[in-house]
């Protein structure tokens, strides 16, 4: 999931993600935020990993797969708020 705002893009080459996974575990409310398979254009049950927080080049972005609903993308930004410490 892309998580930087809009202000670097087509000027800088490396964009903020959390990597989103398949291998769903319960229990971990902080560090993954779920996401129910059909959500955001997945075909499968997948988890935000928050604490996975890293830059990529722009060149591996390849396509849009989707968009997340406007309150998970909020649980993403107070997770990583919190993992922050900011």
């Amino acid at each position: 999931m892309i998580v930087q705002n809009n202000v670097l893009n087509g000027v800088h080459p490396s964009t903020l993600i959390c990597p989103i996974t398949t291998q769903v575990r319960p229990g971990i409310k902080i560090l993954r935020v779920a996401i129910p398979q059909g959500t955001g254009g997945l075909n499968k049950t997948s988890a935000i990993m928050i604490d996975q927080l890293r830059a990529i080049d722009n060149k591996r972005l390849l396509k849009k797969i989707g968009e997340l609903p406007i309150v998970l993308s909020a649980t993403v930004g107070e997770n990583l708020k919190i993992v922050l410490d900011i």
